[in-house]
Protein backbone atom coordinates (compact mmCIF):
# COMPACT_ATOMS: atom_id res chain seq x y z
CA UNK A 1 0.00 0.00 0.00
CA UNK A 2 0.92 3.61 -1.00
CA UNK A 3 1.72 5.59 2.30
CA UNK A 4 1.52 9.47 2.49
CA UNK A 5 4.49 12.23 2.44
CA UNK A 6 4.39 13.84 5.51
CA UNK A 7 3.77 17.05 3.82
CA UNK A 8 0.60 15.34 2.56
CA UNK A 9 -0.21 13.82 5.78
CA UNK A 10 -0.50 17.24 7.35
CA UNK A 11 -2.71 18.42 4.98
CA UNK A 12 -4.72 15.81 5.15
CA UNK A 13 -4.61 15.75 9.17
CA UNK A 14 -6.00 19.74 8.85
CA UNK A 15 -8.67 18.63 6.48
CA UNK A 16 -9.90 15.71 8.60
CA UNK A 17 -9.85 18.21 11.45
CA UNK A 18 -12.29 20.88 9.98
CA UNK A 19 -14.71 18.39 8.69
CA UNK A 20 -14.94 16.26 11.91
CA UNK A 21 -15.63 19.70 14.28
CA UNK A 22 -18.48 19.69 12.21
CA UNK A 23 -19.76 16.25 12.92
CA UNK A 24 -17.97 15.04 16.02
CA UNK A 25 -19.90 12.20 17.94
CA UNK A 26 -20.61 13.47 21.17
CA UNK A 27 -18.11 11.39 24.02
CA UNK A 28 -20.54 11.65 26.98
CA UNK A 29 -22.80 9.83 24.67
CA UNK A 30 -23.17 5.95 23.77
CA UNK A 31 -19.86 5.51 22.65
CA UNK A 32 -17.76 6.16 25.53
CA UNK A 33 -18.46 2.86 26.67
CA UNK A 34 -16.97 1.85 23.29
CA UNK A 35 -14.02 -0.58 23.26
CA UNK A 36 -10.90 1.41 22.94
CA UNK A 37 -9.21 1.30 19.28
CA UNK A 38 -5.07 0.67 19.56
CA UNK A 39 -3.40 0.71 16.42
CA UNK A 40 0.16 -0.51 15.87
CA UNK A 41 2.54 -1.47 12.90
CA UNK A 42 5.53 -3.30 12.47
CA UNK A 43 8.52 -2.15 14.65
CA UNK A 44 9.71 -4.54 17.35
CA UNK A 45 8.57 -1.55 20.34
CA UNK A 46 4.98 -2.16 19.36
CA UNK A 47 4.44 -6.04 18.82
CA UNK A 48 4.23 -6.67 22.42
CA UNK A 49 0.97 -5.13 22.06
CA UNK A 50 0.47 -8.07 20.36
CA UNK A 51 1.16 -10.17 23.60
CA UNK A 52 -0.74 -7.95 25.43
CA UNK A 53 -3.88 -8.94 23.50
CA UNK A 54 -2.85 -12.72 23.33
CA UNK A 55 -2.56 -13.29 27.18
CA UNK A 56 -5.34 -11.22 28.32
CA UNK A 57 -3.84 -9.02 29.88
CA UNK A 58 -5.99 -6.38 28.21
CA UNK A 59 -8.79 -7.57 29.98
CA UNK A 60 -7.03 -8.21 33.54
CA UNK A 61 -6.89 -4.32 33.86
CA UNK A 62 -10.22 -3.48 33.27
CA UNK A 63 -10.02 -2.10 29.86
CA UNK A 64 -11.48 -3.74 26.52
CA UNK A 65 -9.46 -2.90 23.84
CA UNK A 66 -9.36 -3.60 20.04
CA UNK A 67 -6.05 -3.88 18.42
CA UNK A 68 -5.57 -3.17 15.01
CA UNK A 69 -2.33 -4.06 13.28
CA UNK A 70 -1.34 -1.97 10.12
CA UNK A 71 0.49 -3.33 6.88
CA UNK A 72 1.42 0.51 6.63
CA UNK A 73 2.44 2.69 9.29
CA UNK A 74 1.60 5.77 7.27
CA UNK A 75 -2.40 4.47 7.45
CA UNK A 76 -2.39 3.88 10.85
CA UNK A 77 -1.26 7.84 11.47
CA UNK A 78 -4.16 8.58 9.00
CA UNK A 79 -6.13 6.80 11.38
CA UNK A 80 -5.78 8.50 14.52
CA UNK A 81 -5.53 11.70 12.79
CA UNK A 82 -8.84 11.36 11.40
CA UNK A 83 -10.50 9.93 14.38
CA UNK A 84 -10.72 6.46 12.78
CA UNK A 85 -9.14 4.65 15.91
CA UNK A 86 -8.50 5.90 19.74
CA UNK A 87 -4.99 5.02 19.90
CA UNK A 88 -1.94 4.82 18.16
CA UNK A 89 1.74 3.51 18.05
CA UNK A 90 3.65 5.96 16.60
CA UNK A 91 7.05 8.01 17.13
CA UNK A 92 7.56 11.20 18.08
CA UNK A 93 8.46 13.35 14.71
CA UNK A 94 5.58 11.73 13.02
CA UNK A 95 2.99 12.99 15.97
CA UNK A 96 4.66 16.18 15.53
CA UNK A 97 3.65 16.29 11.65
CA UNK A 98 0.19 15.13 12.85
CA UNK A 99 -0.04 17.79 15.47
CA UNK A 100 1.19 20.66 13.30
CA UNK A 101 -1.53 19.78 10.57
CA UNK A 102 -4.13 20.10 13.46
CA UNK A 103 -4.51 16.76 14.90
CA UNK A 104 -5.19 16.76 18.89
CA UNK A 105 -3.38 14.13 20.40
CA UNK A 106 -1.53 13.73 23.79
CA UNK A 107 1.31 11.26 24.12
CA UNK A 108 1.14 9.19 27.46
CA UNK A 109 3.86 6.68 27.27
CA UNK A 110 7.28 6.01 25.36
CA UNK A 111 7.28 2.67 24.27
CA UNK A 112 11.21 2.45 23.42
CA UNK A 113 13.87 4.53 22.13
CA UNK A 114 15.32 3.25 18.70
CA UNK A 115 18.96 2.45 19.11
CA UNK A 116 20.06 0.93 16.00
CA UNK A 117 17.03 -0.71 14.51
CA UNK A 118 16.44 2.25 12.42
CA UNK A 119 18.91 1.83 9.75
CA UNK A 120 20.53 3.56 6.56
CA UNK A 121 22.06 0.13 4.67
CA UNK A 122 24.10 0.66 1.52
CA UNK A 123 25.38 -1.99 -1.21
CA UNK A 124 29.10 -3.14 -1.39
CA UNK A 125 31.52 -0.19 -2.57
CA UNK A 126 29.91 2.35 -0.04
CA UNK A 127 31.90 2.50 2.77
CA UNK A 128 30.69 5.78 4.66
CA UNK A 129 27.60 8.84 4.60
CA UNK A 130 29.97 10.87 2.26
CA UNK A 131 29.96 7.96 -0.55
CA UNK A 132 26.39 8.36 -1.18
CA UNK A 133 26.94 11.51 -2.59
CA UNK A 134 25.08 10.52 -6.06
CA UNK A 135 23.74 7.64 -5.21
CA UNK A 136 19.89 6.41 -5.64
CA UNK A 137 18.64 6.04 -1.94
CA UNK A 138 15.56 4.73 -1.59
CA UNK A 139 13.31 5.64 1.85
CA UNK A 140 9.40 5.87 2.87
CA UNK A 141 9.39 9.34 2.17
CA UNK A 142 8.29 11.42 5.10
CA UNK A 143 8.24 9.16 7.34
CA UNK A 144 11.01 8.08 10.25
CA UNK A 145 13.37 6.43 7.93
CA UNK A 146 13.19 9.74 5.59
CA UNK A 147 13.83 11.69 8.63
CA UNK A 148 17.17 9.39 9.54
CA UNK A 149 18.11 9.90 6.53
CA UNK A 150 18.15 13.85 6.51
CA UNK A 151 19.90 13.46 9.45
CA UNK A 152 22.88 11.46 8.58
CA UNK A 153 23.11 13.45 5.01
CA UNK A 154 23.24 16.82 7.32
CA UNK A 155 25.69 14.86 8.96
CA UNK A 156 27.78 14.31 6.25
CA UNK A 157 27.60 17.49 5.02
CA UNK A 158 24.90 16.64 2.07
CA UNK A 159 21.62 17.41 1.46
CA UNK A 160 18.54 15.20 -0.26
CA UNK A 161 20.14 17.66 -3.10
CA UNK A 162 23.10 15.40 -3.45
CA UNK A 163 21.38 12.42 -3.64
CA UNK A 164 18.70 10.58 -6.04
CA UNK A 165 16.01 10.06 -3.62
CA UNK A 166 13.33 7.45 -4.64
CA UNK A 167 10.47 7.48 -2.53
CA UNK A 168 9.42 3.90 -2.02
CA UNK A 169 7.43 2.22 1.14
CA UNK A 170 9.51 0.33 3.20
CA UNK A 171 8.99 -2.63 2.52
CA UNK A 172 9.19 -1.97 -1.29
CA UNK A 173 12.51 0.21 -0.42
CA UNK A 174 14.00 -2.79 1.30
CA UNK A 175 12.54 -5.42 -1.51
CA UNK A 176 14.08 -3.07 -4.28
CA UNK A 177 17.55 -2.55 -1.85
CA UNK A 178 17.79 -6.29 -1.83
CA UNK A 179 17.35 -6.63 -5.66
CA UNK A 180 20.31 -4.44 -6.16
CA UNK A 181 17.72 -1.90 -7.45
CA UNK A 182 19.16 1.46 -5.56
CA UNK A 183 22.58 2.29 -4.08
CA UNK A 184 21.11 2.44 -0.77
CA UNK A 185 17.69 2.21 1.47
CA UNK A 186 17.00 3.75 4.80
CA UNK A 187 14.74 1.29 6.83
CA UNK A 188 13.19 -0.02 10.16
CA UNK A 189 13.50 -3.34 11.61
CA UNK A 190 11.97 -6.41 10.50
CA UNK A 191 12.12 -4.64 6.88
CA UNK A 192 16.00 -4.29 7.96
CA UNK A 193 16.33 -8.35 7.59
CA UNK A 194 15.48 -8.05 3.92
CA UNK A 195 17.76 -5.70 2.95
CA UNK A 196 20.63 -6.97 4.45
CA UNK A 197 20.09 -10.12 2.60
CA UNK A 198 22.10 -7.83 -0.40
CA UNK A 199 25.46 -9.93 -0.43
CA UNK A 200 28.16 -7.57 0.50
CA UNK A 201 25.36 -4.95 2.44
CA UNK A 202 25.86 -3.24 5.75
CA UNK A 203 24.47 -0.38 8.00
CA UNK A 204 26.39 2.66 7.50
CA UNK A 205 24.42 4.78 9.94
CA UNK A 206 21.84 3.88 12.59
CA UNK A 207 19.55 5.39 14.82
CA UNK A 208 22.31 4.62 17.85
CA UNK A 209 24.06 7.17 15.96
CA UNK A 210 21.84 10.09 16.94
CA UNK A 211 20.64 9.21 20.36
CA UNK A 212 16.95 10.40 21.45
CA UNK A 213 16.14 11.52 17.98
CA UNK A 214 13.41 8.62 17.59
CA UNK A 215 11.30 7.83 20.38
CA UNK A 216 8.21 5.52 19.96
CA UNK A 217 5.25 6.39 21.81
CA UNK A 218 1.49 5.26 22.59
CA UNK A 219 -0.53 8.32 21.26
CA UNK A 220 -4.25 9.01 21.90
CA UNK A 221 -6.28 11.41 20.95
CA UNK A 222 -6.82 14.30 23.24
CA UNK A 223 -10.82 13.58 24.01
CA UNK A 224 -9.83 10.06 25.59
CA UNK A 225 -7.52 11.79 27.70
CA UNK A 226 -10.49 14.14 28.82
CA UNK A 227 -13.21 11.73 28.78
CA UNK A 228 -11.91 8.24 29.33
CA UNK A 229 -8.40 9.35 31.74
CA UNK A 230 -9.85 5.35 33.62
CA UNK A 231 -9.30 3.61 30.42
CA UNK A 232 -6.30 5.65 29.42
CA UNK A 233 -4.73 4.70 32.86
CA UNK A 234 -5.09 1.01 32.06
CA UNK A 235 -3.77 1.21 28.92
CA UNK A 236 -0.25 2.67 30.17
CA UNK A 237 -0.69 -0.14 33.04
CA UNK A 238 -1.38 -3.03 30.67
CA UNK A 239 1.85 -1.62 28.80
CA UNK A 240 4.22 -2.11 31.55
CA UNK A 241 2.54 -5.76 33.08
CA UNK A 242 3.12 -6.40 29.33
CA UNK A 243 6.56 -6.01 29.44
CA UNK A 244 6.71 -7.86 33.11
CA UNK A 245 5.31 -10.76 31.15
CA UNK A 246 7.79 -10.78 28.48
CA UNK A 247 10.77 -10.59 30.83
CA UNK A 248 9.75 -13.93 32.34
CA UNK A 249 8.10 -15.51 29.47
CA UNK A 250 10.58 -14.63 26.58
CA UNK A 251 10.78 -17.12 24.73
CA UNK A 252 6.92 -17.64 24.28
CA UNK A 253 7.13 -14.24 24.07
CA UNK A 254 9.48 -13.90 21.10
CA UNK A 255 7.20 -16.34 19.52
CA UNK A 256 3.98 -14.52 19.58
CA UNK A 257 6.06 -11.53 18.34
CA UNK A 258 8.03 -12.93 15.45
CA UNK A 259 4.61 -14.73 14.34
CA UNK A 260 3.72 -11.27 13.82
CA UNK A 261 6.58 -9.52 12.20
CA UNK A 262 6.75 -12.82 10.03
CA UNK A 263 10.34 -13.01 10.87
CA UNK A 264 11.88 -16.23 12.38
CA UNK A 265 12.58 -16.31 15.84
CA UNK A 266 16.26 -16.31 15.78
CA UNK A 267 16.01 -12.80 13.68
CA UNK A 268 13.73 -11.34 15.74
CA UNK A 269 15.59 -12.27 19.08
CA UNK A 270 18.33 -9.66 17.04
CA UNK A 271 16.54 -6.79 17.17
CA UNK A 272 16.90 -6.43 21.08
CA UNK A 273 19.51 -4.40 21.12
CA UNK A 274 18.59 -1.96 18.60
CA UNK A 275 15.24 -1.15 20.55
CA UNK A 276 15.55 -0.01 24.13
CA UNK A 277 12.28 -0.07 25.65
CA UNK A 278 11.47 2.12 28.63
CA UNK A 279 11.46 1.10 32.06
CA UNK A 280 8.99 3.40 33.94
CA UNK A 281 11.66 5.22 35.78
CA UNK A 282 12.81 6.48 31.95
CA UNK A 283 9.04 7.38 30.93
CA UNK A 284 9.49 9.68 33.87
CA UNK A 285 12.93 10.84 33.01
CA UNK A 286 11.87 11.22 29.73
CA UNK A 287 8.50 13.35 30.39
CA UNK A 288 10.44 15.65 33.16
CA UNK A 289 12.81 18.55 32.56
CA UNK A 290 16.31 18.30 31.49
CA UNK A 291 17.96 18.84 27.98
CA UNK A 292 19.61 14.93 27.65
CA UNK A 293 18.27 13.63 24.49
CA UNK A 294 16.10 11.38 25.82
CA UNK A 295 13.92 14.35 27.36
CA UNK A 296 10.55 14.50 25.59
CA UNK A 297 10.01 18.54 25.32
CA UNK A 298 13.80 19.36 24.55
CA UNK A 299 13.52 16.31 21.97
CA UNK A 300 10.54 17.48 20.38
CA UNK A 301 11.41 21.55 20.09
CA UNK A 302 14.69 19.71 17.98
CA UNK A 303 12.65 17.41 15.78
CA UNK A 304 10.37 20.45 15.21
CA UNK A 305 12.81 22.83 13.77
CA UNK A 306 14.26 20.02 11.88
CA UNK A 307 10.89 19.13 10.55
CA UNK A 308 10.19 22.88 8.94
CA UNK A 309 14.44 23.48 8.15
CA UNK A 310 14.46 20.24 5.58
CA UNK A 311 11.03 21.05 4.21
CA UNK A 312 8.91 17.67 5.56
CA UNK A 313 6.57 20.29 7.69
CA UNK A 314 5.45 24.05 7.03
CA UNK A 315 5.04 24.98 10.19
CA UNK A 316 5.98 24.07 13.75
CA UNK A 317 3.30 22.23 15.70
CA UNK A 318 2.49 23.36 19.09
CA UNK A 319 3.69 21.60 22.18
CA UNK A 320 1.18 22.50 24.38
CA UNK A 321 -1.04 19.19 25.59
CA UNK A 322 1.44 16.89 23.74
CA UNK A 323 3.23 14.85 26.46
CA UNK A 324 0.94 13.90 29.35
CA UNK A 325 2.91 12.66 32.46
CA UNK A 326 0.14 11.76 34.92
CA UNK A 327 -0.72 8.29 33.75
CA UNK A 328 2.55 7.31 34.57
CA UNK A 329 1.98 8.75 37.80
CA UNK A 330 -1.04 6.70 38.33
CA UNK A 331 0.59 3.12 37.90
CA UNK A 332 -0.31 0.48 40.52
Amino acid sequence: MRRTPLRTLTALVLAAVLTAGCGAADPSGDDAAAPITLGFSAWPGWFPWQVADKQGLFAKNGVEVELKYFDSYTDSLQALATGAIDANSQTLNDTLASVAGGAKQTIVLVNDNSTGNDQIIAADGIATLADLKGKTVAAEQGTVDHYLLLLALQKAGLTQDDITFSPLTTDAAAAAFAAGRVDAVGAFAPFTTTALKREGSKAIATSADFPGAIPDHLVVARDLVADRPDDVQALVQTWFDTVAWIKANPKEAIAIMAERAGVSEADYASYDAGTTIFTLEQNKAAFGPGSEPTNLAHQAGLIADFLVASGLADVEPPLDGLFEPKFLDGLK
